[in-house]
């Protein structure tokens, strides 16, 4: 189904791309006469386009989608047949090699795990990038995406709609203006997952589908025996390839938070869940992060803040004074900051957000007004020349600090057992309190049954595991074989 290609391969294709760019300003084509000419659209390819893909290149479907790219052409028959023009591949590094000349964008809805490779050498080849959430599925690859499209002067943005609509807006306007005073708490949850978490590994072996291409579904992860549970959704709470809730939701419903208190790095991260497994996110998570003292922004002081996520059923403290049976989650989760002058909640992407006094501010506008939609705000931002381009409201600059906050939680759980906070080095993304010698064990089987009507459990844990060693590898993965040669070293 594929052919084994080298990064050296595709980049040689580079200069050639960078050249071949198709879009021309409108102005020169005559666009501000009522014309607009076939150059003016961008040539986009989508990769991972079952699911998220379907929807962002619906969204995109007025540029012109010229290439498709899947590994399982199954699940991405529908967008198949409704781009029918549009070339297809299995193989991303394969598209890159042979048509890189003949696009322009490159839109990625793969599982968390193949996001980084797939954006960073688009990148590198001088392409803009439209990237699903959660952007990376480590800090490393986070920090890499952030940096790549700073040196190449592409156009991007992160798949959080939310980012783009009014609620966003809104908060940090009240915040800004000083509406709800200095905020030192928030709690943020969603009642995701809605898909399988805190399983074992099966130990059923399935026979691969035709019309999958497992060993570049898997792409850098280790490899494993192929399991019908794994795709093409449930993959989000298996670690090798997604990051559970957290990953998921914490990308819609932590932006506002992040956005509106300007946070930055983290110093401190804890996490606590249900039962943690080696291989699988587990049912349940709490994760407490603590930033520094920020400055200010706007009429509003930013002091040392507290951010507490709650996801799988788990919810925070209802605010005190909060109307009797109204429920805080508004399309999926919500956020509640904690303010010296009032209370501000919002929904799951910033929506409908309301201070707990009843007061309806009247602030004026701060923030960036997205008239768009999500998709097409991006693809306004590539048409724009990159010496004035007004970046879009999930941009890798602002997407890719964000989404070292939503992984840093994933570590915070993972390394739960060693049973203390977690003091955090952001600039050179280590831990600063793990020593050397510190080790942890994580179950990999519960082992349960029942005997006699009593519930037993026989468990099963690892080898001790230098805890060290292990952040690292999380911190920045270790590729499989063939795919470790294929990430862009990180730019100075």
């Amino acid at each position: 189904m594929s052919k084994k290609i080298s990064r050296a391969d595709f980049l040689k294709t580079s200069a050639a791309g960078l050249a071949a760019m198709t879009v021309v300003p409108g102005n020169v084509m005559g666009s501000a006469f009522g014309h607009k000419a076939p150059s003016d659209k961008l040539n986009i390819a989508g990769v991972g386009i079952g699911g998220r893909g379907s929807a962002v290149l619906d969204d995109l479907k007025e540029e012109n989608i010229v290439a498709l790219c899947d590994t399982d052409w199954n699940y991405a028959k529908g967008t198949f047949d409704r781009f029918s023009k549009a070339q297809r591949f299995w193989d991303w590094r394969e598209m890159y090699d042979k048509i890189a000349n003949q696009i322009d964008a490159v839109m990625c809805a793969t599982p968390d795990h193949t996001h980084a490779l797939v954006a960073a050498n688009a990148m590198e080849l001088g392409k803009h990038v439209y990237c699903e959430k959660p952007l990376t599925h480590s800090v490393y690859e986070s920090r890499l995406l952030t940096k790549l499209a700073a040196k190449n002067g592409v156009a991007t943005q992160m798949g959080n709609q939310g980012s783009s609509g009014e609620g966003v807006q809104k908060v940090c306007d009240w915040i800004w203006n000083g509406e709800i005073g200095e905020v030192t708490r928030v709690d943020a949850f969603t009642d995701r997952p809605i898909w399988p978490q805190g399983l074992m590994r099966p130990s059923q072996v399935d026979p691969i589908p035709e019309t999958l291409n497992w060993d570049l579904f898997l792409g850098s992860a280790p490899y494993r025996p192929y399991n019908k549970i794994y795709q093409p959704w449930n993959w989000r709470g298996w670690w090798d390839f997604g990051t559970g809730a957290l990953g998921d939701m914490a990308c819609h419903i932590l932006h506002p938070v992040f956005k509106a208190l300007q946070l930055g790095y983290p110093t401190k991260v804890q996490g606590s869940s249900t039962a943690l497994l080696t291989d699988c996110a587990p049912q349940a998570q709490m994760v407490t992060y603590v930033f520094p003292e920020r400055g200010k922004k706007d009429k509003v002081k930013l002091p040392e803040v507290t951010v507490t996520w709650y996801d799988g059923g788990l919810t925070p403290p209802r605010p005190e004074g909060l109307e009797p049976g109204k429920n805080l989650n508004d399309g999926g989760g919500g956020c509640i900051f904690y303010g010296t002058k009032d209370v501000l909640i919002c929904g799951c992407y910033g929506v409908n957000p309301y201070l707990l006094s009843g007061r309806v501010p009247n602030a004026p506008a701060r923030a960036r007004k997205v008239e768009l939609s999500h998709g097409k705000d991006w693809v306004r931002a590539c048409k724009e020349d990159k010496a004035t381009r007004v970046k879009s409201n999930s941009d890798f600059s602002e997407a890719g600090p964000f989404n070292e906050m939503v992984v840093m939680g994933v570590l915070g759980v993972r390394l739960q057992s060693l049973n203390k906070t977690l003091e955090w080095d952001g600039a050179n993304m280590r831990f600063t309190n793990i020593g050397d010698d510190e080790t942890l064990r994580i179950m990999i089987e519960d082992g349960f049954s029942v005997h006699d009507g009593h519930p037993t459990f026989n468990k099963t844990y690892t080898d001790p595991i230098n805890a060290k060693q292990f952040a690292e590898e999380m911190i920045k993965h270790n590729y499989r074989k063939g795919w470790d040669t294929l990430l862009p070293a990180m730019p100075k």
